[in-house]
């Protein structure tokens, strides 16, 4: 993702309007759902509007943003509401839920509805690791999970991958 500069003048309504899509993704590939995705990015917006910081850089706004829609898709995530709600519902009506998501595309629709079908701990490694092109070393620090432990979650999400994504023609 391209970075943006913002000029003193230029305020939250840039921020939230360029951000709004990574923070979306990263939530609603924690949770699984348009709706609470959205209810999240809304959290984290109001978040970031309260607390009004002053940021060193561009790359210190974006992690900020990172680890406040982690933080809150994982909080929301844990909540006995969402697991009693999500044990009931499962992921029947994935594709429709992934259908803006993944911009249109019959590939990127099957890629993203393979990832949404890993265990909850998989699917955030994988979307910060190749939807938002983040290192290790960088998901280690957001997700608070010890690198070893990234490496061997995006090791087994690919092995789950690879037969759900046998169909699907990458040519």
């Amino acid at each position: 993702m391209d970075t943006i500069s913002l000029k003193a003048g230029e305020g939250f309504e840039q921020v939230m309007e360029f951000y709004m899509p990574m923070v979306y993704r990263i939530a609603f590939a924690r949770v699984g759902n348009r709706e609470d995705a959205e209810d999240i990015t809304q959290n984290v917006f109001l978040r970031y509007y309260k607390a009004n910081c002053g940021f060193d850089s561009e790359e210190h706004r974006k992690a900020w943003l990172i680890r406040c829609a982690v933080n809150s898709s994982n909080t929301f995530a844990g909540s006995a509401w969402f697991r009693h709600r999500a044990s009931d519902e499962g992921m029947e009506n994935m594709s429709d839920q992934t259908e803006d998501f993944t911009e249109g595309t019959d590939r990127k629709s099957a890629v993203m509805q393979a990832v949404m079908r890993l265990p909850d701990k998989y699917r955030l490694v994988i979307h910060l690791f190749y939807f938002e092109d983040m290192s290790v070393s960088d998901i280690s620090k957001m997700t608070k999970i010890r690198e070893n432990t990234v490496r061997s979650q995006l090791s087994r999400a690919r092995e789950m991958l690879k037969p759900m994504l046998k169909e699907v023609d990458f040519c």
